[in-house]
């Protein structure tokens, strides 16, 4: 997977809460075996909806308890397939979280007040190294309209540093794996022991 430093764009806004991960992507869809292609599946009860606009940005922010439900790994495929780099709420499903971070999808908690920041802005400017995200505090008002628009907030994010190093390397579990390469080649050899052979040599 693609290393996480800086991701920076526009923001779309899903202001609902308890998303969970049938509406992100139901289950009729889970059927391929490929990783790819779920993009065009998602939210797709709620695309049916009149005025229902969601755009491919960066970032999506959302409300609190996202990707809530089941388990499924299709919800955070789905999503960065749509596009998204990186969701903003409030809280997160944990298992839904862990998901996003092995794909290289980034889940960045906050405050609620600054995640309704982050919307109202509509651009932001998430580091993962500093662990900050920017965003122009507009107090809720259109950004244009400001005598100073170049007021910013800066909200800082915690997330563990394992994932985080993870993250910034491009690692994902095989990636991990495979950093151990010689340990593991080492003990293949070392247990290999006389006897008679179980498979074709």
């Amino acid at each position: 997977m693609d290393a996480i430093r800086v991701i920076e764009g526009a923001v779309s806004v899903l202001d609902r809460a308890d998303v969970d991960t049938d509406q992100i992507i139901p289950k009729q869809f889970l059927k391929r075996v490929e990783r790819t292609g779920f993009g065009e599946f998602l939210f797709y009860d709620w695309a049916k909806e009149p005025g229902w606009r969601l755009e491919a940005a960066p970032i999506l922010a959302a409300g609190r308890n996202f990707g809530c439900g089941s388990s499924r790994e299709h919800a955070p495929w789905a999503l960065e397939d749509y596009g998204f780099k990186a969701i903003v709420a409030p809280s997160f499903a944990d298992i839904f979280f862990s998901n996003c971070t092995k794909i290289g999808l980034l889940p960045v908690a906050l405050a609620e007040d600054e995640v309704r920041g982050v919307m109202a802005a509509g651009r932001a400017r998430i580091d993962l190294e500093s662990q900050t995200v920017a965003y122009l505090n507009t107090d809720g008002k259109d950004s244009a309209s400001l005598p100073n628009p170049s007021r910013e907030s800066t909200a800082t994010f915690e997330i563990d540093q394992e994932i985080k190093r993870r993250l910034l390397h491009g690692l994902d579990d095989i990636g991990v794996t495979l950093q151990s390469a010689d340990a593991i080649d080492a003990y293949e050899r070392d247990r290999e022991r006389a006897g008679p052979a179980t498979v074709d040599r």
